[in-house]
């Protein structure tokens, strides 16, 4: 078969064409450290690495929620405990009212208490770091508690602003300002209209929160010393004996009646929540008026310690509660950390160039191509008029 010039020439270009393209790529590889340069390099190899790449950054965008989380809890925390202490001082303060006070002493208390109440809603009122309301449901940019006429009222919702922390766990960012200051769970009383006897019945207190179930319950006096308990839900009734100032319970609550009630006389109790601020705001209002009377205030101290000591309760709850999802934000953050570790380690040994092997086969790839230079030269140089 005749080989002519050009064949020749044709071929070895090509030949060295090939030989530097693949020495290029290698000192690509090299130099990006990378093995892959194009999915054509490893097909399977790239379609795994570029499913590894969207999880490692799924991972860590969850890795920034748990971060986000974490601050927003750390503020949340500052923020209960300010409550906390606020609380508490508020009841002590409730404590000393009880004590010998002259008129301008309980003023000076009053105005103490009502500075307490903007202090409170200023606390409820707190923000994160980008400016969202903490206690304010899913409105965040809505200011949760305002002043109307005097009385603090709720301006958010009973929304709990999740947050993604990891693929298959979502924890509340934020806890509703309604369910923490504005139900404390209380009760109210109330003697009929139409009573004909002196029975009296009192204000009662909470003795078990978590007892209320939200059923109202009536006293219905059958004789001078005996009367039917009523659940006025369910229809459940039950008798009971009557003797004067003898504590009734019922449910996680208890007050009692006083005086001789006639037959036919009922009361009424019924449950209801109340704000933190209503409950500081109307003892308050005792110590300012100068006009209550001893047994008054000895109730209206009575039943704000009461509910105070429900107040802190909740705070305390929902503090414990922001705690656990804390810790499980630990915990995720933890295991978050491992899997990403884990998934730059698999990328790597899919897209990472083996260095020794690179430089092993640059070295390769340069000596053939040096050898197909000089063998082109030497073929290139026959002739047969050298021979003649």
């Amino acid at each position: 078969m005749r080989i002519s010039t050009s064949a020749i020439y044709d071929s070895n270009v090509s030949m060295l064409n090939q030989q530097q393209s693949k020495i290029l790529h290698t000192q690509q590889q090299l130099a990006s450290g990378r093995r892959m340069l194009t999915p054509a390099d490893d097909p399977i190899g790239s379609a795994r690495a570029l499913e590894v790449s969207q999880s490692d950054a799924m991972n860590t965008q969850y890795e920034t929620n748990r971060k986000s989380a974490t601050s927003t809890y750390s503020l949340t925390d500052g923020v209960f405990q300010s409550v906390t202490e606020l609380l508490q001082y508020v009841r002590t303060r409730s404590v000393e009212a009880g004590g010998t006070l002259t008129p301008a002493m309980k003023q000076s208390m009053a105005a103490d208490l009502n500075a307490r109440i903007e202090e409170l809603q200023g606390l409820a009122n707190s923000t994160d770091g980008l400016g969202n309301f903490l206690f304010s449901g899913f409105q965040g940019k809505t200011q949760p508690f305002s002043t109307n006429a005097g009385t603090v009222q709720y301006n958010g919702d009973d929304g709990q602003r999740m947050i993604q922390v990891s693929s298959s766990r979502q924890l509340a960012g934020t806890d509703s300002g309604a369910d923490i200051f504005m139900r404390i769970k209380s009760f109210a009383t109330q003697a009929a209209a139409g009573n004909t006897g002196s029975g009296i019945i009192s204000k009662g207190t909470v003795t078990n929160a978590a007892l209320i179930t939200g059923d109202s319950y009536q006293v219905s006096f059958t004789g001078a010393t005996t009367y039917n308990l009523s659940n006025m839900t369910t229809g459940a009734v039950s008798a009971g004996s009557y003797t004067s100032g003898q504590a009734i319970s019922i449910a996680g609550m208890q007050f009692n009646i006083t005086g001789v009630p006639a037959a036919g006389d009922t009361f009424t109790a019924t449950p209801q929540n109340e704000s933190i601020f209503k409950t500081i705001s109307d003892l308050s209002g005792v110590l300012a008026s100068g006009t209550a009377t001893a047994a008054q205030l000895s109730d209206s101290i009575s039943r704000a310690t009461n509910m105070l000591d429900r107040g802190l309760d909740k705070v305390l709850t929902v503090r414990a509660s922001l705690g656990s999802r804390m810790n499980e934000v630990d915990s995720l953050q933890t295991v978050g950390t491992d899997l990403g570790l884990s998934f730059k380690a698999t990328l790597s040994q899919l897209q990472d160039v083996d260095y020794n092997k690179g430089i092993s086969d640059l070295n390769q790839q340069q000596l053939s191509l040096t050898a197909a230079q000089k063998t082109f030269q030497q073929i290139s140089g026959l002739s047969l008029f050298n021979y003649l």
